[in-house]
């Protein structure tokens, strides 16, 4: 046997008996992430039914939902020919705003931060995003496709009910969402502006402060499920998120943050704003609430923050 075939030889059982194992692993923690592999998974129920304050949040969304029950219908799109569903609610006016959750979240979630835009004058629109609640699909693209439905979105809210502006709300990979669909080449005038709380600078790091605070290996874990991300759902989330399409941004942005986030930090946050060229932006800072639980723990403030900027923004 040549020195050559057994250089070869090492080198495949280094793969079989090193990478392999733990890219196989990678892929299963992907799978989790980001897969709906069963129905059950991300429906419109509460995702974390043993989160007190996930589910407060989710019985007060369902309580406002009954109130405004005859202002509600149900809606649907479609996009990259996925069946998309939403609720809409007709508040009788003449802009609209899209809530647009995190991951595991579907369209009950966004009845929780419904109420300030029907106060500021707004409908409002909730939203099964693709493989959640009602819509099609099979993975969580993390945005890199569904800023395409919620272009979809917006061209529902526009051509066909009326609503002459729409503005989008983001949570975590919601905010995610907004933004690459605002700053879109495709993106039309009337999607006006956005609010993002808790926005990260990529999805890679914030995974990694997932799993450092979780006391997880992030060696070798971390960048193979990125490469799984990268082959399954075409999405770059190592250099490419947030914190290279903020350079985008020309149009009213409020960033909604949380100095107690511990995975989109409150460094990144001022990154992000740093970064952001609109001549219209605002960085309001919250002292309690974990990430994506601003609203909860500062209930008033986090809605007079949105009121504030919209009054000062577009004069309502």
């Amino acid at each position: 046997m040549g020195v050559s075939t057994i250089i070869l030889l090492c080198l495949a059982g280094v793969l079989l008996l090193g990478v392999l194992p733990t890219l196989l692993l990678s892929g299963i923690i992907f799978k989790v992430l980001l897969v709906r592999d069963k129905h059950e998974k991300w429906d419109r129920q509460c995702s974390m039914p043993e989160d007190n304050e996930l589910v407060s949040m989710y019985d007060t969304g369902l309580e406002w939902g009954k109130k405004w029950d005859a202002a509600r219908k149900s809606v649907d799109v479609y996009s990259d020919s996925l069946h998309l569903f939403g609720e809409y609610f007709n508040f009788g006016n003449d802009k609209a705003a899209i809530i647009i959750g995190g991951r595991m979240e579907a369209c009950y979630y966004g009845y929780y931060f419904a109420d300030v835009y029907r106060r500021a004058g707004y409908n409002v629109l909730t939203i099964d995003a693709r493989a959640h609640g009602r819509s099609e699909g099979r993975c969580n693209c993390l945005g890199y496709k569904e800023y395409r439905d919620i272009l979809q979105w917006a061209r529902l809210l526009h051509d066909e009910l009326n609503n002459k502006s729409v503005f989008l709300h983001g949570i975590c990979i919601g905010s995610s969402t907004a933004l690459f669909s605002i700053t879109s080449r495709d993106s039309p005038d009337y999607v006006c502006g956005m609010a993002a709380e808790g926005m990260y600078t990529t999805f890679c790091e914030s995974t990694r402060r997932h799993m450092q605070l979780d006391h997880r290996p992030i060696f070798p874990f971390l960048m193979e499920t990125m490469l799984w991300i990268r082959i399954m759902c075409g999405a770059n989330v190592v250099t490419d998120g947030p914190v290279k399409r903020i350079k985008s941004m020309r149009k009213p942005i409020l960033f909604l943050h949380s100095r107690e986030d511990l995975f989109s930090t409150p460094e990144k946050a001022e990154e992000l704003y740093e970064l952001c060229p609109s001549p219209k932006k605002r960085l309001v800072w919250f002292d309690k609430g974990g990430h994506s639980r601003i609203r909860v723990n500062n209930t008033a403030a986090y809605d007079e923050a949105i009121l504030q900027f919209l009054k000062d923004t577009y004069n309502i």
